[in-house]
């Protein structure tokens, strides 16, 4: 996929992260021109919608970040940080509803620094960026979709567009990447969360509601947040499995079933792999040895509930094994433990997959 030359399918990004989300905490932060249309807008979900007789003071309504006609020399530009940090594996830049008013050219580019850095820093001009998406090409209209070759953690991005005009929304897609460092083997934090670097990777049904739902910050808007299976008529549970951002050791479990009342879940419990290496799938995940983390606990519908894990179960783990019976909606999963030391990683390796 070269990114210099050409567009990518959206489904080269299948399973990443939108770093940028607003609901995983991105901001745009400055803009050097929003007068027809306000830079938050560019992280907000969905694709955008048009209303045709909608007009504001400045003129025509529109759902995106769009700038005046420039009549001067230069380009508009715009800065965001990430609501993840993490490495950046392609861009979506998406000018859906701009037909004549879109950028005819765009260019992304990239920093790491740390949260207390000043506004004024980086909108300074003497301020290092990192080129990451040269430039490129949009059509209007459409999901601008390029591929982005860098393996580098990145804080904040700079959208660059040429020479003016409007971008509905902008994506980030890629992968997690916390500040290890920082965190600490001996603080207790979320290992499943979406922040630090948890993912659900295959669950047995998603009909009514994504699996990707249950590790997202915060507690579930409505009973469309979270991850819900239809109605199973037959034997047999649900599940998800989740890899953990880290390997770690797990003190205490949070099951949220918020919203869902007449179609929460009778039971769940936990079962835990130790599989550093490996890749869990919906084709191979029966082949690991799966071990007793919490053990089956009856539900209430609307509730937060909330588990010890006893000593003898905590871990090591690297991912774990949500089930449900017999079918269900549940919001969030918190999986709250340490990290674990690179010792117990060694001593714990030799075990998890049968084979695979």
């Amino acid at each position: 996929m070269d990114n210099k030359n050409s567009q990518v399918e959206a489904a080269a990004f299948t399973g990443t992260t939108d770093l940028a989300a607003e609901r995983l905490g991105g901001k745009v932060l400055y803009a050097n021109d929003e007068f027809f249309a306000e830079k938050e807008n560019l992280l907000k979900p969905g694709r955008g919608v048009f209303i045709a007789d909608k007009y504001t003071e400045r003129g025509k309504w529109m759902d995106g970040w769009e700038t005046r006609r420039k009549r001067v020399p230069g380009h508009d530009w715009c800065v965001l940080k990430l609501g993840i940090a993490g490495k950046i594996q392609g861009v979506d830049i998406d000018t859906n509803h701009f037909l004549g008013n879109n950028p005819a050219y765009a260019s992304v580019e990239a920093a790491e620094v740390h949260d207390d850095i000043l506004l004024a820093d980086l909108i300074d001009d003497n301020f290092q960026w990192t080129e990451i998406l040269p430039k490129v090409a949009l059509k209007p209209g459409s999901q601008n979709i390029f591929a982005v070759a860098s393996d580098k953690r990145w804080t904040h991005l700079r959208l660059n567009i040429y020479p003016d005009g409007g971008v509905a929304r902008f994506r980030v897609h890629g992968e997690p990447v916390p500040d290890w460092d920082r965190i600490g083997t001996n603080q207790e934090i979320d290992l499943a969360a979406v922040e630090n670097g948890g993912k659900v990777t295959c669950a047995s049904d998603m009909f009514f509601g994504n699996k990707d739902n249950l590790i997202m910050p915060g507690r579930s808007e409505n009973m469309g947040d979270g991850w819900e299976t239809k109605r199973r008529r037959g034997p047999g549970h649900d599940w998800s499995i989740i890899k953990l951002g880290h390997a770690g050791s797990l003190k205490k479990v949070e099951v949220d079933t918020n919203h869902f009342k007449g179609n929460y879940p009778d039971n769940c419990w936990l079962e835990g792999v130790y599989a550093p290496d490996a890749e869990i799938t919906l084709l191979n995940w029966n082949q690991f040895e799966w071990k007793m983390i919490l053990p089956q606990h009856k539900l209430q519908a609307h509730h937060q509930h909330y588990f010890d894990v006893q000593k003898e179960n905590q871990g090591p783990w690297t991912h774990v094994r949500l089930s449900i019976a017999p079918d269900g909606g549940v919001s969030r999963l918190r999986l709250f433990g340490m990290l674990s030391q690179k010792q117990e990683k060694k001593e714990a390796a030799k075990s998890g997959a049968k084979s695979y």
